[in-house]
């Protein structure tokens, strides 16, 4: 089935119902969200785009992205969705690796995408993409579900990223979980798109389709922590995505004004580590509103989930590790945790997260090396360290690569970052190794301090001796004004690493 039916079942059964917002302007109800996306499929095939070629979106954030999503999908096109903070050549990179036919932009940052491209351009503020319409009896050309509808390419951390093929059955399977797994879906509800429609916040619009909720963009086209808590006010029930960082700077807003989060009613978190600390000052500042998911591009935001009474739950004897975890794995998917070999390891071991499931992608994009690497067995091997217990929790430890072996012991930065994280001196940290005669590597916090603020390293130091072992504490600090990231928000420690060795230079 073609992932676009889900709109235009939802355009027959609620044709009325308010479907596209920008900020508080209802652009279009749900029939005329039909109309203007069965067009556009209309126009691209004229343009000869076919079954299966690929069209790229590198937009920011806005209502005329859920309408391209759509109308490539009618067409039986797959969509290339890039980040819209990549440079230019990173996006005409993408656009030549996935073979994209034509890009659906906006003009910032289209115009670094022309200046790299020479690929054919659609602009979707122009007066005549706005005046799209006449295509509500266009049907979606017949997909199946093995049949490619959404082209992700991984965020790069390290070399070239890979696109990871994310199919029509896919995106059911993963839509499904939501309301199962995470959070029921109304027609009151409205899906909030503050964070990047390429990435997470985009792969929850179907299931909002689906069950006829509001699709509500910002006005500033991003992440504004004063707008969101405003829009909320005035627009909930609001649901939406975001990373750690973008909660913690919410929750600093919330008290910075005193706003209790009315209007707010989920917010999923996922794609980062989000310290206890920081999930227990959230909730402690604006009540149950929060869901964790665990996911990777190769099994989008499906692996588990840990719901909010979960998160919420202070009765529970082992509730802080249940806090600390990501939750349980999610109806469409087994999970389980394996040695070097892939074998599955009792409750209770350490080592590689692996999970199968109707999620799971079937490989990367013109890339058998990569895929037979990541799928073994029908496995997806998630490159993640972790542990699963008797009742089914999954708590992450860390990607294979950012262990720290000293003396001959593994050390997991994930555990030391959770403590350095409970100082009220520190905003956020990383940790990683350096390399080391004595010891192979030693242990590196990058620290973030709260404005206004100092962390002392003797303070972290004690704060570190008392709760994990002498070996592990870090061996020296670095005092940074911010971390690297990458376009998705993700620390990037292979620059953190990269520093280290370019001073021992």
């Amino acid at each position: 089935m073609n992932i676009a039916e889900w709109l235009r079942r939802t355009a027959r059964a609620t044709p009325q119902a308010p479907a596209l917002f920008r900020g508080t302007e209802c652009l279009a109800d749900y029939v005329g969200f039909l109309d203007r996306a069965g067009a556009l499929a209309a126009m691209l095939a004229a343009r000869g785009i076919a079954p299966g070629d690929r069209v790229a979106i590198f937009m920011k954030n806005a209502p005329e992205y859920l309408i391209g999503l759509h109308g490539i999908w009618m067409a039986g096109a797959a969509a290339v969705p890039i980040n819209a903070k990549l440079h230019g050549r990173e996006a005409a990179w993408i656009v030549d690796n996935s073979g994209a036919r034509l890009a659906l932009i906006t003009p910032d940052p289209g115009a670094a995408l022309a200046a790299e491209s020479p690929v054919e351009t659609l602009d979707t503020t122009t007066p005549g993409f706005a005046a799209l319409g006449g295509g509500a009896d266009v049907p979606p050309v017949p997909r199946r579900p093995e049949d490619l509808a959404w082209l992700f390419y991984t965020s790069g951390t390290t070399g070239r990223p890979k696109g990871v093929q994310i199919t029509h059955g896919m995106l059911a399977a993963t839509s499904l979980c939501y309301p199962l797994d995470v959070d029921p879906v109304a027609p009151a509800d409205g899906a909030y798109y503050a964070a990047p429609m390429s990435h997470g916040a985009g792969l929850y619009a179907p299931i909002h389709v689906r069950c006829g909720a509001r699709h509500i963009c910002p006005e500033s086209a991003g992440f504004d922590p004063a707008e969101t808590l405003e829009t909320a006010r005035r627009m909930g029930p609001l649901s939406m995505f975001m990373a750690p960082t973008m909660v913690r700077r919410l929750v600093d807003e919330a008290r910075r004004t005193g706003a209790d989060g009315t209007g707010l009613k989920t917010i999923v978190y996922g794609g980062g580590p989000m310290y206890r600390a920081d999930i227990e000052d959230a909730v402690a500042c604006l009540g149950p509103r929060f869901v964790h998911i665990y996911g990777q591009g190769e099994c989008p935001m499906a692996i588990t989930a840990l719901s909010r009474a979960e998160i919420t739950d202070r009765s529970h004897p082992r509730w802080r590790d249940r806090l600390g975890s990501v939750g349980r794995a999610q109806s469409a998917v087994e999970v389980a945790v394996a040695d070097a070999d892939g074998h599955p390891l009792p409750p209770g071991s350490l080592g590689e997260i692996m999970v199968r499931g109707a999620p799971v992608m079937p490989g990367y994009w013109q890339n058998p090396a990569a895929t037979a690497r990541t799928l073994r067995d029908g496995w997806l091997m998630t490159g993640d360290i972790g542990v699963l217990d008797a009742d089914g929790y999954l708590t992450l430890q860390d990607r294979s690569k950012d262990v720290i072996i000293s003396g001959g012991s593994n050390i997991y930065p994930r555990e030391v970052e959770d403590i350095l994280a409970t100082h009220p001196a520190v905003q956020e940290c990383a940790v990683v190794g350096q390399p080391s005669p004595e010891w192979g590597e030693e242990v590196v916090a990058f620290v973030v301090a709260r404005p206004g603020m100092t962390a002392d390293p003797a303070a972290l130091d004690a704060l570190c001796l008392s709760q994990i072992a002498r070996f592990k504490r870090p061996k020296h600090y670095r005092f940074v004004a911010e971390l690297p990231r990458n376009a998705y928000g993700k620390v990037l420690k292979t620059d953190l690493r990269q520093r280290l060795s370019d001073e021992a230079c």
